[in-house]
């Protein structure tokens, strides 16, 4: 199974259109690039294999793994990267500005039970971020 973000990026955020299958799934927000550098930065464009995780604060959610130089990517919601993202990436529903959303709890759920069926079905599955 492979999902794919293509991104824009802006001084200010970057903001992405996620696809499934081919098909448009909604859109994603993510801090603006700045090198790769922890925190404050999104991940560099590549592959990478998505493996489920659970915390307290998250519940069931969907951590990225192999991303160079960094740890604890995780997609999770989120409606403002600014304000509530540390490099990782949120899904919303709608873009209300950049790196910034709408709704992103209902497209978030559809996202980690897509990605959880195909994991009790053994499949791998990735995501592709390019621009």
């Amino acid at each position: 199974m492979e999902l794919v973000l293509h991104r824009t990026y802006f001084e200010k955020g970057t903001n992405s259109v996620l696809f499934f299958n081919s098909k448009f799934l909604g859109f994603t927000i993510e801090l603006p690039w700045k090198e790769n550098k922890r925190i404050i930065s999104c991940i560099p464009e590549g592959v990478y294999n998505l493996k489920p995780r659970f915390s307290e604060k998250f519940k069931h959610h969907l951590v990225l793994e192999n991303v160079k130089g960094r740890s604890l990517i995780l997609i999770h919601p989120a409606n403002d990267a600014l304000k509530e993202l540390q490099g990782c990436i949120s899904p919303v529903t709608y873009l209300s500005g950049i790196g910034k959303g709408t709704t992103s709890k209902p497209l978030f759920q559809k996202i980690v039970s897509l990605c959880y069926q195909a994991f009790e079905r053994k499949e791998k599955v990735t995501l592709t971020i390019k621009s």
